[in-house]
């Protein structure tokens, strides 16, 4: 009996081992124009994205980034550590989750190369609607109208000669 009860209990505790922590809901950007705003995460749609934005927020590498390419009527650019386009972490770079999501105005996307299979760190979000993009960037993120507020005081450029900063990033 003490050898059923022992099977039990073990199945019981690898089974509560295999559940995977709940995943975050959201991610909060404070930024150098003392303001913030917050991305609603969609690992719903790509749940690979999701981990590694949520992994890396988590481990501060987003504090003190630069928002590096920022186009009016277009996106702002940010996630890459060296500030210049070319950069991103130290983690590998993920398969393309592409899905039918459209991009509109607060859409959050994976920026990337010319391979679709490039997606490391760095992300863009939307001024304005880029149905043009649709179906070959990863969507992972959305901006609501209140964090727009916030986003759209990002300062532009290509390159920004005088950058915002993603301050702090936090995921909850």
């Amino acid at each position: 009996m003490n050898q059923i009860k022992k099977l039990v209990l073990a199945g019981a505790a690898l089974a509560a081992l295999a559940v995977p922590a709940l995943a975050a809901d959201s991610m909060t950007v404070e930024t150098s124009d003392k303001c913030s705003f917050t991305i609603k995460l969609r690992a719903d749609l790509a749940p690979k994205h999701v981990a590694q934005i949520t992994k890396l927020a988590s481990s501060g590498f987003y504090d003190g980034i630069v928002f590096h390419r920022v186009i009016e009527g277009f996106m702002a650019q940010t996630g890459d550590p060296t500030g210049t386009g070319m950069g991103g972490s130290n983690e590998p770079d993920l398969e393309a989750e592409f899905t039918k999501e459209h991009f509109a105005r607060g859409t959050v996307g994976m920026a990337r190369s010319q391979s679709p299979n490039s997606g490391n760190s760095q992300f863009f979000i939307m001024f304005a609607d880029g149905g043009f993009l649709d179906g070959q960037y990863t969507v992972w993120g959305q901006v609501d109208a209140e964090g727009m507020k916030c986003v759209d005081q990002i300062e532009r450029g290509e390159p920004v000669a005088n950058p915002d900063k993603m301050t702090k990033v936090t995921v909850q």
